[in-house]
């Protein structure tokens, strides 16, 4: 059995260990309210501007003639890899690499041979992982979550349209978690370019068009590719704080009962080296007696 003093430093320890992780556990909860709130305003607006979208394609007959509508023979993938710069929050990072790895070495296992996967990554954990595997890293967008705005995403959606458009890439995919509730979020491969739309929805016949619709959509597409990208970045910002949340929370519960069998063992070993002490003092005694 370890000895007093031994125990009594663990206990220290991990007592300063649960101090920090219930102190994390605050604070991703504070981000993970505005966080929360951000991107419940904003999926409503998204959704309605996506289904617009989805109406006004399916009533344009020439939607091909649309640079970010033409579905090429996929030879040369970009995925957009969205992590976060931070750890201690559990699987989130680590499910996006292995989600990655796996469309490069299965999805994508031709393309990867000939050196036509390439990767853009948002979040340092993604970035610093995908390197280490050896992996094409074509652009590092780390800084976004420094201030995450619209207008600082707009850049990187700018970047991926003009590579889509003048055919650097075929097909363009995201990966990212999105936000579910605290204790869940969805992994998630999403397609960015080439826009996909369903044949089947009908035009409402309550919508007036001016201009006319091609022009619409011409403006309309880039807003909505922008905004997809945002929203996933977003959602992922968000899942990244509902993680932390939950991993620190696990962590300090973890802290509090090992907490409570260390204090037992101390308290077991206090004893037996009060009786032992005890018996010595007792069978001194004894001797000078007889």
């Amino acid at each position: 059995m370890a000895n007093l003093k031994e125990i009594r430093t663990r206990i220290n320890s991990v007592s300063s260990t649960r101090q920090i992780t219930s102190a994390m556990k605050m604070v991703s909860a504070a981000k993970l309210r505005k966080a929360q709130n951000a991107i419940t305003h904003m999926r409503p607006y998204a959704e309605k501007l996506t289904e617009i979208l989805q109406h006004l394609c399916s009533s344009v007959h020439d939607l091909e003639s649309n640079p970010f509508a033409q579905n090429r023979k996929p030879e040369r993938i970009l995925l957009v890899v969205i992590s976060s710069n931070r750890g201690l929050c559990g699987a989130f990072n680590s499910n996006i690499i292995k989600q990655t790895n796996f469309l490069i070495q299965e999805k994508y296992s031709n393309q990867y041979k000939h050196g036509n996967v390439g990767i853009l990554t948002i979040g340092k954990r993604g970035y610093e992982n995908l390197l280490k595997k050896g992996y094409k890293i074509l652009e590092e967008h780390n800084h976004i979550y420094d201030d995450l705005q619209y207008n600082n995403v707009l850049s990187i959606s700018e970047k991926l349209m003009h590579l889509f458009e003048e055919k650097f890439y075929d097909r363009i995919e995201l990966i990212y978690n999105s936000f579910k509730n605290v204790a869940v979020q969805d992994l998630r491969v999403e397609p960015f370019l080439p826009i996909e739309f369903e044949s089947e929805v009908g035009i409402h016949s309550d919508y007036i068009f001016e201009p006319d619709k091609g022009l619409i959509l011409e403006n309309l597409i880039p807003r909505t590719l922008t905004l997809q990208l945002y929203k996933a970045i977003l959602d992922s910002s968000t899942s990244e704080h509902g993680a932390r949340m939950t991993a620190m929370h696990k962590a300090t519960d973890n802290a509090t009962d090992l907490i409570k069998e260390l204090t037992l063992t101390y308290n077991k070993a206090r004893q037996a080296s009060i009786t032992k002490e005890i018996l010595e003092i007792v069978g001194g005694a004894e001797a000078q007696k007889g």
